[in-house]
């Protein structure tokens, strides 16, 4: 199958472990997260997934993610693009805090309107509106014409990064996206019409 779009979030890091605002922070996976990847690797190699090119943003999770995966696929020699505009939501001032200990600072109200705001930034971070401000121009001029010419592209990526372009692909409102929550680990297949938008979706779980 030609024109298939696979976006997978990074399994489980040590900063989603410990309950962390994590952001443009570098942990690595953690050994739950290092077997996420390698189920997602596993689930795409069902469907007999054959990729051209990956791509995945420059933080370490994302990349161990997508290494591990396509060594499942046996495609280790792949091109792979790394861009900084496909990283996580920058979380600014609330970096490396523990999400409790941010309640406690500033106010559960305030912390949920940071988190799950479309368009409110925490101190010195990005809304996910900001974060879509540079996930999608990034899409639209380097991976989509990838896509287009016939090319299977995977991308590896961060939570907020990728619904930021699900709510583009999906063509979800901003309520919409706020309400969805990208599971660790697991691929969503997407093939792509000639124009761009959606000819059909999938999601692979165990």
């Amino acid at each position: 199958m030609e024109n298939v779009l696979v976006l997978v979030r990074h399994g489980e890091s040590e900063w989603n472990k410990l309950n962390l605002f994590t952001g443009w922070r570098d942990p690595d996976l953690t050994e739950t997260g290092i077997e996420e990847a390698h189920r997602a690797g596993v689930l795409l190699k069902k469907e007999a997934n054959v990729f051209d090119i990956a791509f995945t943003s420059a933080l370490k999770r994302a990349q161990h993610t997508l290494d591990i995966i396509l060594d499942e696929l046996g495609q280790k020699g792949l091109e792979i693009v790394r861009d900084q505009a496909l990283n996580e939501r920058h979380y600014g001032d609330l970096c490396g805090l523990n999400k409790d200990d941010a309640r406690k600072k500033w106010g559960e109200e305030q912390v949920h309107i940071w988190r799950r705001s479309y368009d409110v930034p925490p101190p010195g971070g990005e809304s996910l509106k900001d974060t879509a401000a540079r996930v999608l121009p990034y899409y639209e001029s380097t991976i989509l014409p990838q896509v287009l010419a016939g090319k299977n592209v995977l991308v590896s990526a961060h939570g907020n990064s990728l619904r930021a372009l699900i709510m583009q692909l999906d063509e979800l409102s901003t309520d919409e996206i706020l309400k969805l929550n990208l599971p660790t680990g697991e691929p969503y297949v997407y093939r792509l019409n000639a124009d761009g938008s959606v000819a059909s979706k999938a999601t692979l779980s165990a």
